[in-house]
C-alpha cells in the first residue's frame, strides 16, 4: 500500500495510533464503520482492504463516506483496495465510492524482464540472508522467481500457453519461499522432490484445474529445480543461465544485464507460438468493429436493403444445400451386423439430423419472416444477424461440434461430414481412412477401435490402450482399411511438426502454424505392452481453443527429451 509509506513521513503510523488498517472479510464491517468514525472525528488515516470481499456492505460504506465527506477532520484521510472483477457484471464497488475517489490502479507488469524484477521486488536484501544455507537459497529463490514470472506472463499465449486462466498471485511466491526457507532449515539434503512437489501440486498447482496444466506446471519446475542448479549448469531460458550466489541489487542487474530480448524462446514456446497469439488478437478486434457496424434500415434505405438482399442470398444457398436427413430406421435395418463402428456411426447420424433439422427450421422461418408472412420473432434477429456477420448462429453451434470458423467455412466443413457419414452407411464398409474430425464425438470412434479388438481377443476393456503409428503417406495412398484397427486422417499439429523420414517429432519451421500430420494408424494394444521410452505423451483436441476440447492422448515418438514439447505446448488438432 503506497498510504501507509507517505503516512510514515507526515507522523501516521501504528504506534502513534492515528493510523488504522481493517482487511475486510468475516465480520470487520463493525470494525471499520468504528475506526471511521473516530478518524473523521480525530483526523486519522485509514486504510480499508479488500472491500470487494464484503459487496453487500458496500452501501452502508458508501453512506459512512458521504456523511464524513461533510463536517469532518480536515486532515482524515480513507485508502480503499480492491481486486479488479473479473468481468463486467462482476463490478460490486457502488458508483458513489468510484466518483468521490482518486484511482490508482496497478497494472501488472508486461513481458519477461518487467515481470521477474517485478517477482525479485518481494524480496530484500534481508531476505536473502535469513538461511543458513544460503547458496541453495538462493538459487532456489530465484529459480523461483523466474518460475513465477513465466507462469503468470505465459497466459498471453491463450490456449497454446495455458488451457485455462489461472489467478496466480504474488502470495503464491511468498509462501513458496517461507515453505523454502523451512525445509533448507530442518533437512541436511536438498529435498527436491518435496520442495517441487510442494510448489508445483499445491501453492501454485491449487489453482490448476486442467490436468495438462497441471503437467506443465510440473515441467517446469523439473526443469528449473534440481541439483544440476548448484553446479551451475543450469539455464532458466536459452542464453540466460541461472545466476551464482550474489547480493540483492545485484540479482537486479544480472537481469538488466543477461535477459535476452521478450521473445516465446524465454517460455520454452516455438516463434510461432507469437504469430498465432497476435492473429487471434487482430481477428477478435476486426470482428468487433465488424459488430459495431449500424444495423437497423434508418441508416439510409439503401443500405438496409442491402443487407436484407445479402441475408435473403445467404438463406437461399443455405436452404439449397443443406440435405435432407438420414433414414435411421432404413439404416439400422439395412446394417446387419451391430459392430462397435456401427453403433457409433448410426448415433452420429441421429445427432447430424438433430442439427440439420434445426438449420432447416429456422431458415425457412426466418424466410416467412423477410416475405412478412411472420411477424419476426429476436431468435429471427439474431439468426438474420448471423447470416449477416458471417458467424454460427447460436442454436446452431449449440446443437453442432466445437468449431472456431465463421458461417461459410463451418457450412462447407458440415457439407464434408454429411458426405462422410453418407458413403460410410452407403454399405457400412468402413473407409480405407477415417476422418477423424468429422465425429461430433471423436472418443466414440476411438473407443470403438478398443471395443472391436477386445471382443475378437477376448480382452478385458478396461485394461486397453490405443497404439498410434504415424505412416509415411498420405490419405490418397491408402486402398483398403487395415485389418485390424482404423487408418485416420486431417489431424494437424500445433507447436512443431511431424519428421515423416524420421518418424519423430522435430521443430517447427517458422510461419508454418499448425503443419498437417500423415496419416496415423490406430491399434489396440493391451495397456501394459505400452511403450514408454521416448514417447512425448500428446493431447489431441478438437479445435485451437483446447482446454474443453480434449479428445484423447496419442503417444507420438521423440528423440529429443518429452519436457521440450510439454514447454513448447504441442499438441495435436482435428481442425484449423
Amino acid at each position: 500500500m503506497g498510504a501507509p509509506r507517505g503516512g510514515k513521513k507526515l507522523g501516521y503510523t501504528f504506534n502513534n495510533r492515528n493510523f488504522h488498517n481493517v482487511s475486510l472479510g468475516q465480520g470487520q464491517q463493525v470494525v471499520a464503520e468504528a475506526v471511521l468514525d473516530l478518524a473523521a472525528e480525530k483526523g486519522h488515516w485509514v486504510v480499508l482492504q479488500n472491500i470487494h470481499l464484503v459487496a453487500k456492505w458496500l452501501r452502508t460504506l458508501e453512506k459512512k463516506l458521504e456523511e464524513h465527506s461533510e463536517k469532518s477532520h480536515p486532515e482524515f484521510r480513507v485508502f480503499i483496495s480492491a481486486e479488479p472483477a473479473p468481468s463486467t457484471e462482476g463490478h460490486v464497488i457502488p458508483q458513489g465510492i468510484l466518483e468521490n475517489s482518486v484511482k490508482i490502479t496497478n497494472e501488472p507488469p508486461t513481458g519477461m524482464h518487467a515481470n521477474l524484477h517485478k517477482a525479485l521486488d518481494n524480496f530484500t536484501q534481508d531476505t536473502l540472508e535469513l538461511c543458513s544455507r544460503e547458496t541453495e537459497f538462493k538459487s532456489i529463490l530465484f529459480a523461483l522467481c523466474y518460475f513465477h514470472a513465466v507462469v503468470a506472463e505465459r497466459r498471453k499465449f491463450g490456449p497454446q500457453g495455458w488451457n485455462r486462466s489461472y489467478p496466480f498471485s504474488t502470495g503464491d511466491l511468498t509462501i513458496s519461499v517461507n515453505v523454502l526457507y523451512n525445509f533448507l532449515e530442518a533437512n541436511v539434503k536438498v529435498p527436491y522432490d518435496d520442495l517441487r512437489y510442494l510448489f508445483g501440486d499445491i501453492m501454485y498447482g491449487g489453482h490448476i484445474t486442467d490436468e495438462w496444466d497441471r503437467r506443465l506446471c510440473r515441467t517446469y519446475l523439473e526443469e528449473f529445480i534440481k541439483p544440476e542448479m548448484l553446479e551451475g549448469e543450469l539455464s532458466l531460458a536459452p542464453g540466460f543461465p541461472l545466476p551464482g550466489n550474489m547480493d540483492y541489487s545485484a540479482y537486479h542487474q544480472y537481469i538488466d544485464a543477461e535477459l535476452p530480448p521478450e521473445s516465446p524462446h524465454l517460455y520454452g514456446l516455438h516463434p510461432n507460438a507469437e504469430i498465432g497469439f497476435l492473429t487471434q488478437t487482430s481477428e477478435k478486434l476486426f470482428r468487433t468493429v465488424l459488430e459495431l457496424q449500424p444495423r437497423d434500415s434508418q441508416a439510409g434505405d439503401g443500405a438496409g436493403a442491402a443487407r436484407e438482399e445479402k441475408v435473403k442470398a445467404v438463406l437461399e444457398e443455405l436452404l439449397e444445400r443443406v440435405t435432407d436427413e438420414f433414414n435411421i430406421p432404413e439404416l439400422t435395418a439395412k446394417a446387419e451386423e451391430r459392430t462397435p463402428y456401427m453403433v457409433v456411426v448410426l448415433q452420429e447420424c441421429e445427432r447430424m439430423n438433430v442439427l440439420t433439422r434445426e438449420i432447416q427450421r429456422s431458415l425457412r422461418e426466418l424466410d416467412l419472416g423477410l416475405k412478412g408472412e411472420l411477424t419476426m420473432t429476436s431468435d429471427m434477429e439474431n439468426l438474420q444477424n448471423a447470416l449477416y456477420l458471417d458467424t454460427v448462429p447460436e442454436p446452431w453451434a449449440r446443437r453442432a461440434y466445437p468449431s472456431i470458423a465463421g458461417l461459410a467455412a463451418w457450412f462447407l466443413d458440415l457439407l464434408n461430414r454429411i458426405k462422410e457419414l453418407e458413403a460410410w452407411t452407403g454399405d457400412f464398409m468402413m473407409p480405407s481412412t477415417v476422418w477423424l474430425t468429422g465425429f461430433f464425438n471423436p472418443q466414440s470412434f476411438l473407443t470403438a477401435i478398443m471395443q472391436s479388438t477386445a471382443r475378437k481377443n477376448e480382452w478385458p476393456l478396461d485394461q486397453m490402450a490405443l497404439q498410434c503409428d504415424v505412416t509415411k503417406k498420405n490419405r490418397e495412398e491408402f486402398r483398403s482399411p487395415p485389418r485390424e484397427g482404423a487408418y485416420i486422417h486431417g489431424l494437424f499439429m500445433e507447436g512443431a511438426r511431424w519428421d515423416a523420414q524420421a518418424g519423430i517429432i522435430t521443430e517447427g519451421k517458422l510461419k508454418e502454424l499448425t503443419p498437417p500430420m500423415p496419416v496415423l494408424l490406430l491399434k489396440a494394444i493391451p495397456a501394459d505392452k505400452q511403450d514408454c521410452r521416448r514417447i512425448y505423451p500428446c493431447p489431441v483436441y478438437k479445435t485451437r481453443q483446447r482446454g474443453p476440447t480434449y479428445v484423447w492422448t496419442f503417444h507420438l515418438k521423440t528423440k529429443e527429451k518429452p519436457s521440450k514439447w510439454v514447454l513448447a505446448g504441442v499438441a495435436l488438432l482435428l481442425q484449423v
